[in-house]
């Protein structure tokens, strides 16, 4: 199935990885890496990198420069300056402004022990007034009963299970950190992104960060999720879970590795650089076949 534009009125793609710094790439992000690639140059779109580098505490010195290092060594190039999501306070706190002025925000002194199914407020926070200078993190009502539908790029349409999803979740952690929920729905909005491409492990977060959006009068970027890489036990591979490092020596093996795994159409034998590899791939671009 072709992805090629051919509306001249549609504005041009502009497509972003967002890696955090917690560590080098390994294949798993390779695969998202590779499909918000291939899916934007297929419709000679931009793709930018942000880094996502809201949690200090869990960076580990170098990653950025191996992340980096990693992108080029396998042909990925990005366009524009690299941006950090740690540079946008200003906009974070406006939409916390907006969110309390419009009454979806509250302050929620719970910890771990003291919470509900899936993570939400256990002690009624909202419906107290808690002191600015008593230990808080912020949080915003979900309301479950809006329509949550969406029509993902890849996966068709999705419509949300609502016992996923908790009745309000952490905008603003108690350590003063913003949380990723709040960063990702107001940096990937439009207009500086309008196409995400990520793993089929956040489509959950989607339908938090879209609800922001909504209340927050931002315009959603079009979603598609892909498949998520797992190790041999079936868990997703992830830097938490240990895995490994890419080699950026094979980088030919990574990438038709990588490819596979979108159920895309194999470059041929012949083709052996990064560069014609992906040049192959971007021209035989293709949805991913489920997630």
């Amino acid at each position: 199935m072709s992805t090629t534009r051919t509306d001249s009125d549609t504005p041009q793609y502009r497509g972003r990885f967002a890696p955090s710094p917690t560590g080098p790439l390994h294949a798993g992000s390779l695969v998202a890496a590779l499909a918000s690639f291939l899916d934007a140059r297929h419709q000679g779109g931009s793709w930018a990198l942000r880094i996502d580098d809201l949690d200090p505490p869990r960076q580990v010195d170098g990653s950025i420069e191996l992340i980096t290092a990693a992108l080029q060594a396998h042909g990925l190039e990005w366009d524009g300056p690299m941006t950090y999501q740690s540079l946008e306070s200003d906009r974070y706190e406006h939409a916390l402004s907006q969110l309390e002025q419009s009454g979806w925000l509250f302050r929620c002194r719970c910890t771990r022990a003291t919470l509900s199914a899936q993570g939400a407020c256990g002690q009624g926070c909202a419906d107290r007034e808690l002191a600015a200078d008593e230990p808080h993190s912020l949080r915003v009502r979900f309301d479950g009963e809006h329509p949550h539908e969406f029509d993902d790029r890849f996966l068709g349409p999705q419509v949300l299970d609502s016992e996923a999803i908790p009745c309000d979740f952490i905008v603003k952690r108690r350590d003063g950190l913003y949380a990723y929920q709040l960063a990702a729905a107001v940096g990937d909005a439009q207009p500086q992104f309008n196409a995400i491409v990520r793993g089929a492990d956040l489509l959950e977060s989607t339908y938090r960060q879209r609800w922001l959006q909504h209340v927050l009068g931002l315009e959603p970027p079009h979603y598609a999720h892909v498949p998520v890489v797992s190790d041999e036990r079936g868990n997703k591979l992830s830097k938490q879970t240990g895995a490994a490092a890419l080699n950026m020596a094979f980088a030919e093996q990574n990438l038709r590795g990588a490819l596979s795994h979108l159920d895309q159409a194999p470059p041929p034998e012949s083709v052996r650089s990064a560069s014609d590899i992906l040049e192959h791939a971007i021209e035989h671009w293709s949805f991913p076949s489920g997630a």
